[in-house]
């Protein structure tokens, strides 16, 4: 992958599908998915990617974005605007109904279902854009692909006067996420794991 041919745009509707497969590959193996899903490394994926199916269907405000080399998408973010991060009583039902969550199994399902909720108790009052999951492709990681969507991510937050706000379970995360000026607010374990809770205040030019 030449870095100077990828682009960075808003996923398309009919690139879900395989943007979610992504998202599985790349997050297979993060620290609050192995506490969810467990230590089958193929198992957790197949079950991040009911998961994600789930989620991206039922979020419909959802504005993923994408980065693409040469028609191949190699990254993606999910991205809620302001005010449509916090699920509805109405998605909530959906959710706990939905085949392809109740296929990752009971236990699966209650460790995801406190884990959306520590995240949830936590979103911060004030408007904002809530950036996640991100995740560049497994086989494709640590070459600035990442650093693309954000610094895009970034420019749009600031065009349009907004914060961001997103959650990590990384440590390293964390100083990648401070390299484009987001603060850690909070931490706490959320299923045994720690997490970071970080804000970004909209930047000014000049």
């Amino acid at each position: 992958m030449n870095g100077s041919t990828v682009e960075v745009r808003d996923l398309r509707r009919s690139e879900i599908g395989a943007a979610v497969a992504l998202l599985a590959r790349g997050m297979r193996d993060s620290p609050l998915h192995v506490a969810a899903y467990g230590a089958d490394p193929e198992r957790r994926r197949r079950s991040i990617e009911r998961t994600f199916g789930t989620l991206f269907r039922v979020f419909g405000a959802q504005q993923p974005m994408c980065a693409v080399d040469g028609g191949t998408l190699v990254a993606v973010t999910g991205v809620a605007p302001a005010g449509t991060c916090q699920p509805t009583a109405i998605q909530i039902q959906r959710l706990r109904s939905l085949p392809d969550l109740i296929a990752i199994g009971p236990g699966a399902a209650a460790r995801v279902g406190k884990w959306l909720a520590a995240w949830g108790g936590r979103d911060p009052d004030q408007p904002h854009s809530h950036l996640g999951p991100l995740a560049v492709d497994a086989h494709l990681q640590g070459r600035g692909t990442g650093s693309k969507i954000m610094s895009e991510y970034c420019l749009r937050l600031d065009g349009r006067g907004e914060a961001g706000y997103l959650e990590t379970d990384k440590r390293e995360n964390v100083r990648f996420y401070q390299r484009h000026e987001y603060v850690v607010v909070a931490e706490a374990d959320v299923i045994g794991v720690p997490n970071w809770f970080m804000i970004r205040q909209p930047q000014r030019s000049g």
